[in-house]
């Protein structure tokens, strides 16, 4: 019960923390709504639990093989981020169109975690803190799974519901194009950590 606990802690504290999955998840839904935004919450909650699963059984290890892989999977990720920061910005001045842009799917929401480097920290280190040392236990990986999809889906869902109480003071397109230009410089932001790696990387090879 200790162990589910301390399980459960880690997994509330690093979901509900602030991150690219969330300010995602609150843009769509200050731009689209609770309804709308459900298949990128789905997206994200699933598609993380399938990536820390992954992790648990030893992808980690194909990395430690293969260290050029981990660097491109880095710089795609950097770009996608990059990619959605625009798309933000951009969604504000198009909303108020009868041709607005369409919020994020589900498949771009469980994409997204492969190259998300929060989400890249959170699953090594739950696997790293977690799972017994030089083993591959596919009960504890089961369970840390469990516990981050159940968790995930409130903790990242209280995003969503704040960012659709957010468009009802939002109403002005003025408004609602400076919060969307506030949350892709949050994500931008966010990929200067990874950029750095990045250099780090390029510069030992």
């Amino acid at each position: 019960m200790e162990y589910l606990f301390a399980v459960l802690l880690f997994a509330v504290s690093s979901s509900v923390t602030p991150g690219p999955n969330n300010v995602l998840v609150m843009t769509s839904g200050v731009n689209f709504g609770v309804r709308k935004s459900l298949p990128l919450l789905f997206g994200i909650c699933i598609g993380f639990t399938i990536m820390l699963f992954l992790v648990g059984v030893g992808f980690m290890q194909v990395f430690v093989h293969y260290p050029q892989l981990h660097l491109g999977i880095k710089i795609v990720g950097v770009l996608y981020l990059l990619y959605l920061a625009v798309l933000i910005a951009k969604s504000a001045t198009s909303y108020s169109t009868k041709h607005h842009n369409s919020p994020l799917t589900f498949l771009n929401g469980a994409l997204y975690q492969w190259v998300n480097a929060k989400a890249w920290v959170v699953a090594s280190g739950a696997i790293a803190a977690f799972t017994t040392v030089g083993s591959v236990n596919l009960e504890q990986n089961l369970k840390i799974s469990a516990v981050f999809l159940l968790v995930s889906f409130p903790c990242v869902g209280v995003w969503l519901v704040f960012g659709s109480v957010l468009k009802q003071y939002l109403t002005q397109s003025s408004y609602r194009r400076w919060f969307n230009y506030s949350m892709a410089l949050l994500l931008v932001l966010s990929v200067l950590p990874v950029l750095v790696e990045i250099k780090q990387q390029v510069l030992l090879t």
